[in-house]
């Protein structure tokens, strides 16, 4: 029975199940740019990445790189280095623990195609995991998102991107609004029928609206590219 509970809990935070929608659609349905994605859409929920190391890895991976590379790099680093079972034919994966990275190396995580920046990264921050020094926990216990942010943001490596994916991803913080994330920037782009990428103050100033949901408006922008 402990087990089972411990599962539904995992299922209803990967889903954000247990999170009331009511109120970003009353946002969404007002609002041009999300209105036809909150119909055809309706019932999309974040999915999230809840173990903090895979988050940040996931994140790392996606730094500077299209979507499928990002995949593929993932996919390597899984395959190589997580666990796995088979059922029914099929291969599933397990994420690596960041224990297992204490006795890889740099040259070891570039013969996947990582760069070597991403590697030291992933090596960081999976020392620093696995000692203690930085877990969901902790950032979930400070007083606001942005702290949390700032904490990230301390580590080599970290940037504002990473940073407000991981809010988004794995800190549940449906306020978290990258910026500087190209697909936010292409679906803004796409649906507004600008000759350009909109700046990071002109996507500041196009979620003044969204004010508490900023995480949500981009995951259901991030569908218009689909």
């Amino acid at each position: 029975m402990e087990a089972t509970a411990g599962l539904i809990r995992y299922i209803m935070e990967w889903f954000d199940l247990d999170r009331d929608l009511a109120p970003f659609y009353g946002i969404a349905d007002r609002d041009p740019l999300l209105q036809p994605l909150a119909v055809s859409e309706r019932g999309l929920r974040i999915i999230g990445i809840p173990d903090l190391f895979e988050a940040l890895c996931w994140a790392i991976l996606g730094q500077q790189v299209n979507l499928a590379f990002a995949y593929r790099l993932k996919h390597r680093l899984t395959a190589e280095y997580g666990t796995s079972l088979v059922y029914e034919g099929h291969t599933y994966y397990h994420f690596p623990a960041p224990e297992v990275f204490l006795t890889v190396t740099q040259e070891e995580l570039c013969s996947l195609q990582l760069t070597r920046n991403k590697a030291r990264t992933v090596l960081e921050v999976a020392a620093l995991i696995a000692g203690g020094g930085l877990s969901r926990e902790e950032l979930l216990a400070l007083p606001s998102p942005e702290e949390a942010e700032a904490r990230l943001l301390k580590l080599r490596g970290i940037g504002p991107w990473t940073s407000q994916y991981v809010r988004m991803r794995c800190l549940r913080d449906t306020t978290a609004y990258p910026t500087g994330d190209v697909g936010l920037q292409n679906a803004v782009k796409f649906l507004t029928g600008m000759d350009r990428k909109p700046t990071p103050a002109e996507l500041l100033d196009l979620a003044v609206p969204w004010k508490g949901w900023e995480a949500y408006a981009t995951f259901y922008l991030w569908r218009a590219l689909y």
